[in-house]
């Protein structure tokens, strides 16, 4: 019998009732594909395969799951402390997918909160005439330059309005989904 090389991986506990739920989510057809990843490396891991073989199977670099297995074995305290009958299944639920959930990211924090962003939002959906301005549209530099004097920001370019505008857009389809047809005749029949 060939023994693998290298060191051991970390080992990872998982409950039944976390299994249950890794699980669903490894054979989810609705959840992001990240965390079905994830779900379906830790289930591995935690029976007993190597970093190198679930890489292999799962068509994953090697240094992602050692991240998850990692991860996973840190949460483990939290994890286990919420497994009691007392606690109550949105928690419990909602901490297992935080675990799986991407880390945060650096980089530079966001300048507009989103209470800011929806106010902008506000202000666009109101008629321009109502504050005073001499237009019947929102231009993104009217758009800016009302929202700085109501004091929702204290400056913005014209352009971040744009694509604050620009990104709730709501989708439409290109050409008509329902086929255009002609009125029909009434037949002389009663």
């Amino acid at each position: 019998m060939s023994h693998p090389r290298g060191p051991q991986p970390l080992a990872i506990e998982v409950t039944p009732r976390q299994r249950a739920l890794l699980e669903e989510i490894s054979r989810s057809w609705s959840r992001p594909h990240a965390q079905v990843v994830r779900a379906s490396i830790l289930l591995r891991a935690a029976a007993g395969e190597r970093n190198q073989a679930i890489a292999r199977a799962l068509e994953v670099h090697v240094e992602m799951v050692s991240t998850w297995r990692t991860r996973w074995a840190a949460a483990t305290p939290t994890l286990q402390a919420l497994e009691g009958p007392d606690t109550e299944e949105v928690l419990w639920r909602m901490t297992m997918e935080d675990t799986l959930a991407d880390a945060p990211r650096s980089g530079r924090p966001a300048t507009f909160s989103p209470e800011q962003v929806v106010q902008i939002l506000a202000v666009a959906c109101e008629t321009p005439s109502d504050s005073g301005r001499p237009v019947t549209h929102w231009t993104p530099p009217e758009l800016a330059a009302e929202v700085v004097r109501r004091g929702v920001v204290p400056r913005i370019s014209s352009r971040t309005v744009g694509r604050f505008l620009k990104r709730r857009r709501p989708a439409t389809a290109p050409q008509p989904l329902l086929a255009e047809s002609s009125p029909r005749r009434r037949s002389g029949r009663v």
